[in-house]
């Protein structure tokens, strides 16, 4: 990052950007997360520390570890994929994007993983064009 942020307006953006993200360290430990009461995946605040695996449906577990792993020995950095969820009040399903990104340090060495997700339902119907303050 260009620049050096104070922490509250950090935290301001972190807050405001239109994803919800969690933070796992090298060792597959749960650092963080942000948007706690809006996420589509909730989790409980007692598995920050936790191995991440305990955030997971045992049915995608096995994906999970592939991931990390292949971000670890380097050959992969990303990973992306999108299902169906039913969200909301009226539980009508709309498409999340989920999306992995190794985080690397100096040398690209593996320091841990970011993980991403959105709802891009409303984002799927746009068409044309809108100009700044159309």
């Amino acid at each position: 990052m260009i620049g050096k942020l104070p922490e509250d307006i950090l935290e301001a953006v972190l807050e405001t950007v239109p994803i919800e993200f969690s933070v796992v360290d090298r060792d597959d430990k749960v650092l963080g997360w942000n948007k706690h009461q809006t996420r589509v995946f909730k989790r409980p605040t007692a598995v920050i520390g936790k191995d991440v695996r305990n955030c997971h449906p045992r049915e995608s577990l096995d994906k999970v570890e592939k991931i990390l792993q292949e971000m670890k020995e380097g050959k992969r950095d990303k990973a992306r994929f999108w299902i169906d969820l039913p969200i909301g009040p009226d539980k009508e399903k709309q498409k999340v994007l989920i999306e992995y990104y190794a985080l690397r340090g100096p040398e690209r060495i593996y320091i841990g993983c970011l993980e991403v997700t959105q709802n891009i339902g409303e984002l799927q119907s746009i068409t044309g064009e809108k100009r700044l303050l159309d």
